[in-house]
């Protein structure tokens, strides 16, 4: 099967006269991006934030039943500096908030989140606890939010097929899908 790469139309020879010195960036870039975007959401590595029973659908989504390599995710990436995406996985408190700002800020870019189930998403059944966090969107961008108390393992696949058709459809000069977050005043 063929991949057709979606190159853009040639200049006449006014266009080339008129920016002779200067090169149109989506002349070069469209193929360009279109590469770089395909190489990135093909080849995955994940670095999985298990904090509680979310984090065993993980494992089972990892397995040979629904075996997500097939979609060009690697699973269990040794370190975080070894991996594009994290997917944070059960209830997320106050005390373990500072480790995951921490391991994400050592990702290198492009980096990616996963929210997977009620409990990353929103502090799920422990939401009015003094020491849950609301969300791990609390700490760090999310990227996909996956819903579930805990999430099947094909919730999960389609989060993965979301979030690669995100990193298709991303700018090249953005190396995220998300805009930097300000500290709060």
């Amino acid at each position: 099967m063929a991949v057709r790469l979606p190159f853009p139309a040639r200049p006449s020879d006014a266009d080339r006269s008129r920016s002779a010195a200067h090169t149109e960036p989506s002349m070069l870039g469209e193929p360009i991006r279109f590469v770089l975007n395909w190489g990135r959401r093909y080849s995955l590595w994940v670095f999985n934030f298990g904090l509680a029973c979310c984090a065993i659908e993980f494992i089972a989504a990892s397995m040979s039943r629904h075996d997500f390599m097939r979609l060009g995710v690697i699973p269990f990436a040794h370190s975080p500096r070894q991996a594009d995406l994290m997917v944070v996985s059960g209830t997320v408190t106050d005390k373990m908030a500072p480790a995951i700002k921490r391991l994400y800020d050592q990702m290198p870019e492009p980096k990616y989140v996963i929210s997977f189930g009620a409990c990353s998403n929103s502090g799920g059944p422990y939401w009015d606890s003094y020491c849950v966090t609301k969300g791990v969107d609390q700490i760090i961008p999310v990227d996909v939010y996956i819903p579930g108390c805990p999430p099947r393992p094909e919730a999960l696949l389609y989060g993965i097929g979301e979030l690669q058709r995100q990193i298709g459809r991303a700018p090249l000069r953005k190396p995220s899908l998300r805009a930097p977050l300000r500290r709060p005043e």
